[in-house]
Order: C-alpha cells, then structure tokens, then sequence
C-alpha cells in the first residue's frame, strides 16, 4: 500500500459544474456556474485549473478538453437533499443529510421569534428574507431608535442577526445568537445562526469582519472526527470550523477572504504533520455568486488559479490535494439562491495518476471514504473510496 500521510482539500465555495439530474424539483434547471459564466464572458481564463482537468471533465469555452491532465479528474453528485453550504460539506465529511434543513421565504413563525424575543429582552426589526446589506440599510434609523437587532433570513436556512456595533456591542450580539441557537432545534433547527456586526452611518454602512456562525452540531461522526481520534491533526481554514461547528478539528485559521486563505492552506502545509487540511474559499459564493456578479466571480476564480502552483510547489511526496466544491451559485441564473449542480473533482500529487477520468461519483461522501482509506482512519458510514483508482501502481 502506498503511504499517504496528508489530504489537502480546498473547497471553491458554489463553484458547481452543471446541473444534476434532480435540479428541476429545485427550481434549477439550466444551472451551470462554469459553463455558463464562460460562455457569458466568451470563455475562463485558468491555465493552472486548465492543466489539472478542469476542462476535461465537461466542456468549458477557454478550457482545453484535449489537455493530457496532470492529475485525476471527475465530478461528483450530492446525495443528500438540499444545496446548502452546510449540508455540502457534511457530504464532503461522509455525512449524507435526508431530510433538507428548514428555510423560511416567510420569515420566521411566532413561536421562534416570541421565544426568541423573551430570552432577550428586546423586540426584533425585519423578521423577512433579504439581503444583509439591503436590510440593515431598510431598518438602520429604527435600530438607531429602538435599540432592538435586526433579524432575517436567506434562500439558505439561516437565521441571522445584524446590529451597528454601537447599538449593541459584538459580544452580546454572540450571546443572542447563542439564545436563538438553543432555540432553534428540531422541526426548526436551521443550519446556522449568524452574527452580523456592522459599522458606519446610513448611506454607508460596512459589515465587519467579526461575522460569526454558531452551526448545527453534526449528528453523527464525520471524517473530521475519525482523522482526530487516530491521533492525527485536522487544520481548518476560512468557516470549516464553523461549518462543522468545531467538531473534529485539532487548530483552525478561520479566514474571512480567499488570498487569506490560500496563506493559511500554505502555511499549515508548513507544518510536518499527518492528517488532513481542509480549507474553504468563501467569497465565490458569498460576494459574487449571489449578487449575480459574473466578472466578479471570475476574477475571484482567475486570483485562486494564480496561486495554485504556490499550493503544488509545496506538496510533499505524500501529500494529496484534492479541489472541489459544495454546491452551485450560478451568477448567470436567476434569483439569488444557491443552484443545485455537480462539483468538480480534481486530484493531484506525486502518487496520484495522470490524464485519469474519475466519471461521476455518485455521492460527494466518496471523497471522504477515499481519505479514510489514504489515511488509515475510520471511514465514514457514507462513501465509496475512489482510493484504488487514483493511486499509481507500485513498481
């Protein structure tokens, strides 16, 4: 068996490649994040991505089909229901979610916001689905006034809190959140609880960097967790831990831009360890995918391929770096909701073949099956290890 110490994952967050055969009962078909935003913008340009596969695995205008891959390549499927950032990487993890997580186009119902209301001792503003920047400049004066936080929802199942931290200082707007998290469980237990702090007047309002998610608790053990309790290291990067709600995880760099985060994937790649860094590259989906910015999304994509051969340069010999995705968020489609798509599925290493057509996978939990098997760990009760197609022959 060929010894593999160390799985690199890095999560391009919504960057989906076409939709899956279930995206009508979605709302989403037609959704393709790649292949429409090149043929928008009349092709991508990613040479780095490009030499791995990218454009192998289906076709992308301004990326070469007939490229001998350097790497292995293939897309998977997401098994569970849903096209949430939370329930995609739990896939990722090995833990397939049946039932989706709850969402509300209405807001929410009196029974959570009454709760909600007592427990801190303030009435709510809002209370609908919006956009956080939008809302916070809809109900600034009245939270000027009142002194109460503003509270809605997304497309996503989340519950967020925004509040001028002014008006209500970060760490009792994170004691809020963590009244509403105790609340919302069960037949309400949305996926996360989020903290908005903002700054700035009216006309020119900032979101802060002190943004924080208080998630859902996975429910059973995913890869995370088995890597940790075979004494290996688990380092996370951007909002994995907050994803997974800090379970399984041995150091975290929790980054909030996507430069910021390939430093932190290179500096724990630094590191002299076994084990797993799993990093996610937010700002694909959070500030282009859903405000529909299509040159954005692709500059953001342009940046990461930039920077990928810094990520292939460090790589030992017994490293593996696997890039992927969590869902869709097509720009080109319309709304602004998460798009329900296969991701891509790139592997490269010293040990990993070349020019290798990975298919379709039938569940994003393959991924986890497959480093469990690398790592000599636990395997997840979801997945189907790729491990045997990937790995070059023994000489």
């Amino acid at each position: 068996m060929k010894n593999i110490n160390r799985a690199i994952i890095v999560v391009l967050d919504s960057v989906g490649i076409g939709e899956l055969p279930d995206a009508e009962e979605y709302g989403d078909t037609g959704a393709d994040t790649l292949g429409n935003m090149a043929e928008e913008l009349g092709g991508l340009d990613l040479p780095n991505l490009e030499k791995l596969g990218l454009g192998k695995i289906k076709d992308i205008i301004g990326l070469d089909s007939n490229i001998k891959a350097q790497g292995s390549y293939g897309r998977m499927a997401e098994a569970s229901v849903g096209k949430d950032t939370t329930t995609g990487h739990w896939e990722l993890a090995g833990l397939i979610s049946k039932q989706p997580f709850p969402t509300y186009p209405d807001g929410f119902p009196d029974e959570v916001i009454d709760e909600f209301e007592k427990e801190i001792g303030k009435k709510v503003l809002g209370n609908k689905p919006a956009s956080g920047t939008v809302i916070i400049e809809e109900l600034i004066n009245k939270h000027f006034e009142t002194g109460n936080p503003i509270v809605y929802t997304s497309a996503d199942s989340v519950f967020q809190i925004a509040a001028h931290e002014e008006v209500i200082p970060v760490e009792e707007l994170y004691k809020m959140c963590r009244k509403a998290r105790k609340i919302l469980t069960g037949k309400h237990g949305v996926g996360r609880v989020i903290a908005r702090p903002f700054v700035g007047k009216a006309g020119n309002l900032e979101r802060t960097e002190r943004r924080k998610d208080f998630s859902l608790k996975p429910p059973k053990n995913t890869l995370l967790d088995n890597i940790k309790e075979a004494n290996k290291e688990v380092y996370s990067v951007g909002k994995i831990d907050d994803i997974f709600a800090n379970r399984g995880i041995t150091a975290s760099n929790h980054t909030i831009d996507n430069m910021e985060s390939v430093d932190a994937i290179l500096d724990f790649m630094e590191k002299e360890s076994e084990g797993l860094i799993f990093a996610n590259l937010v700002e694909y989906d959070m500030i282009y995918g859903h405000r529909r910015d299509v040159e954005g999304y692709a500059q953001a994509l342009e940046e990461f391929d930039q920077r990928l051969p810094e990520i292939k340069d460090k790589l030992n010999d017994n490293d593996i770096l696997f890039i992927t995705a969590d869902h869709g968020c097509d720009p080109t489609y319309e709304g602004t909701d998460h798009t329900r798509e296969y991701v891509p599925l790139l592997v490269y290493g010293n040990k990993i073949k070349v020019n290798n057509d990975l298919n379709i996978r039938d569940s994003f939990a393959d991924l986890a099956a497959t480093i469990a098997e690398l790592l000599s760990v636990e395997k997840p009760e979801n997945g189907e290890s790729f491990r045997n197609l990937i790995l070059e022959e023994v000489k």
